[in-house]
């Protein structure tokens, strides 16, 4: 019998839980993004509110303004401030992150948010600024969370909805912590603000009663106080609550999106994917066979180009998915395969090429026999943001390696829609129609373009612009300073003194 010791069993010690926000978590993907370390800053909290209370005084729902300038200036504000401050003393976080910088690449992806807002500022046209702001969640995304592969890309995409849902709680508590030290701090803040109110509301109605024109840019400038506007207020501050919280969460502390940007998957075997993408890639040949022989009349092949715009669009974008998932599962470690890529892939990209030019120019030759509308044009724009992203395919061939494919793809396609945003596309669907000669001038749909156009209106004659003119001055009703734009500005002054000369109809 051993009279030798036994080994005592070392304790089970459970791992540390990563912070998830201010309250631990022990969530798989706490890890890449644990949230920050501590609660909101006061300072952090005083942006957010104040930029919840510059939406609500100036964001317009129902029209394009400087309004939404403004408001996204406050959203920008609150997250340059909302950046996490160095540790100050106290017990060490059980996570330890360096401090953020944002790079020159999210830096850019935040001017190019706030540019498509101040789209808002300059055009008139609805469709164009909505366009706008859709695009403008995938740019704040970028320059909030990051991303660099497709996959990365989508995983920020998604960021900033969770982070809203995140960011309450986180700012609570730096709320709470603010009240703490300071004993009633919160009652303070509702006090300062009560006095503001009423010295501002007493001595502005003095000062409006002393001066006519101050009482009416006063009136300009301050709503009425009805109840309409009162939940208007309420609906917009807190819907500012939710994004601008989101953002500043995010840009505090930013999740960890590089686990994802690898673009190596799992590869299938060689014929599994050369031989449907050869097939389609026959196919594609004969089309394009096909089209280079024969010659149709003008309008005979414009009626036909109606028809099949659209088919050669859905395949140009369908194609880009194929060569995405081609690129991404096809092997690529020995010789040959290396080379059935590049040749495949290659000459897959080259048909797709001519497939889009002959639907560009179908396009052309339909916009040139029926005029141009909103829809020909940007999809026009969009077969070209095409062209340009199966180029860079042809360019990532030559390494067979791109990681800055999608962040370039999609750079491109923001500064195509800046680009059509310069070019006035209300205007320039009004110019192209007046100088079209096939047809009769379709006064009913000119009618419906926005302020945009009233400058290329103007050349319509007395009796037809003075019925376009009629209809289109009912979106230049006045509105106070948040819906302010410089189209509709311009039109406002071209039209004045132009409705109503004429006895023209529609």
């Amino acid at each position: 019998m051993s009279l030798a010791p036994s080994p005592i069993p070392a304790p089970q010690t459970k791992p540390l839980p990563v912070l998830h926000g201010p309250w631990p978590s022990t969530a798989p993907w706490a890890k890449h993004w644990p949230g920050p370390v501590r609660p909101a800053s006061a300072l952090t909290v005083a942006a957010v509110a104040g930029a919840a209370v510059v939406a609500a005084l100036s964001l317009p729902l129902d029209r394009p303004g400087v309004g939404w300038l403004l408001t996204a200036l406050a959203g920008l504000a609150t997250a340059i401030v909302a950046a996490p401050a160095p540790a100050t003393g106290g017990p060490p976080p059980l996570v330890v992150r360096p401090r953020y910088c944002p790079g020159p690449e999210r830096v850019a992806w935040g001017t190019a948010t706030l540019a498509l807002f101040a789209v808002g500022t300059f055009r008139s046209a609805g469709w164009l600024f909505v366009l706008c702001l859709l695009v403008s969640t995938l740019t704040g995304a970028l320059a909030l969370a990051g991303g660099r592969s497709m996959r990365s890309i989508f995983a920020a995409y998604t960021m900033p909805f969770v982070a809203a849902f995140r960011a309450l709680p986180w700012l609570t508590r730096g709320l709470t912590r603010i009240n703490r030290p300071n004993g009633g701090a919160g009652v303070r803040i509702v006090a300062t603000a009560g006095v503001s109110v009423v010295l501002l509301g007493a001595f502005g109605g003095l000062l409006a009663s002393a001066d006519l024109r101050f009482a009416e840019a006063l009136e300009r400038l301050v709503p009425d106080l009805g109840v309409d506007t009162v939940f208007r207020w309420v609906f917009v501050g807190g819907l500012a609550v939710f994004s601008v919280g989101a953002a500043a969460y995010l840009r505090s502390a930013p999740p960890n999106l590089s686990n994802l940007d690898g673009t190596e998957g799992r590869k299938v075997h060689r014929w599994e994917w050369a031989v449907p993408l050869g097939l389609l890639t026959l196919l594609f040949g004969a089309f394009v066979l096909v089209q280079a022989t024969g010659q149709e009349p003008v309008r005979a092949f414009a009626d036909e180009a109606r028809q099949g715009f659209w088919q050669l669009s859905f395949v140009v974008g369908l194609t880009l998915l194929v060569l995405a998932g081609a690129a991404r599962w096809a092997p690529r470690d020995k010789p040959a395969d290396r080379i059935l890529i590049r040749v495949i892939l290659g000459v897959l990209t080259g048909l797709t090429l001519v497939i889009a030019a002959t639907a560009l120019h179908r396009i052309n030759l339909y916009t040139d026999e029926y005029g141009l509308t909103r829809l020909r044009l940007l999809v026009f724009w969009c077969e070209l943001w095409f062209v340009f992203v199966l180029l860079l395919i042809l360019v990532a061939g030559r390494k067979l390696r791109a990681p800055w494919l999608p962040r370039v793809a999609i750079a491109a396609g923001v500064l195509a829609l800046l680009g059509l945003a310069v070019a006035n596309p209300d205007g320039v669907i009004a110019e192209r129609n007046l100088r079209h000669s096939n047809q009769p001038i379709d006064l009913a749909y000119l009618s419906n373009l926005s302020p945009d156009a009233v400058p290329a209106l103007m050349k319509l004659p007395d009796d037809q612009r003075a019925c376009v003119l009629r209809a289109i001055s009912d979106d230049l009703r006045p509105g106070d300073w948040r819906t302010w734009n410089l189209g509709s500005a311009r039109a406002r002054t071209l039209v004045n003194g132009q409705v109503g000369s004429g006895q023209g109809w529609c």
